[in-house]
């Protein structure tokens, strides 16, 4: 659905205005800031040689989503074929005193979802974190609405066992530590 406000901007205005979520499904996408910086530049490049193919009235934030999401899948083949990156582990490793529990919890999720299978954190990225509706996510992802409420529902539970392995609830601590003998008389 278009705003009337919106039909009165320029595709590049309206593009700006989508650039925020677009940064925050590339970092869901990819672990480095740069790198997902790159994504979305790459993006903006695509989106404005194809501005003639955008279809005025139509879900300009999905369709931007499904290019970025192809400029991901395209570097990924890309990088597969080459040598692997080595992620920033000096920025992860250094313990950092928390200011405050919510910093410490949110940055416990962001590990967190780096360990979510890459198919079951983006559909998380695209419902949870980017708001966008099943039908849209299914849209971008080509796959049937079944296929991401499913998908969704295992990264909820994938994402739930990774933080209940770190930080250490019953049910994980009793997993860990090995099964008590019985006291025998």
């Amino acid at each position: 659905m278009v705003m009337q406000q919106d039909r009165d901007l320029s595709f590049e205005d309206l593009l700006v205005r989508h650039l925020p979520q677009l940064r925050a499904f590339a970092r869901f996408l990819v672990k480095d800031r740069s790198q997902a910086d790159d994504l979305v530049s790459e993006t903006v490049v695509r989106a404005l040689s194809a501005k003639s193919q955008f279809q005025p009235g139509t879900n300009l934030r999905a369709w931007l989503f499904v290019i970025l999401r192809n400029c991901h899948i395209n570097g990924f083949r890309q990088q597969r074929t080459g040598t692997e990156q080595v992620e920033d582990v000096i920025d992860s490793s250094l313990p950092t005193p928390p200011d405050q529990l919510a910093a410490v919890e949110l940055r416990e999720v962001r590990v967190a979802l780096t360990k979510v299978s890459p198919q079951h954190r983006e559909v998380l990225a695209l419902v949870a974190g980017a708001g966008l509706s099943y039908e849209e996510a299914a849209a971008i992802c080509k796959c049937a609405v079944g296929t991401v409420k499913s998908r969704l529902n295992r990264a909820r539970a994938e994402l739930k066992q990774v933080l209940a392995t770190k930080t250490g609830t019953p049910r994980a601590a009793a997993a860990r530590e090995p099964a008590q003998p019985k006291h025998v008389r």
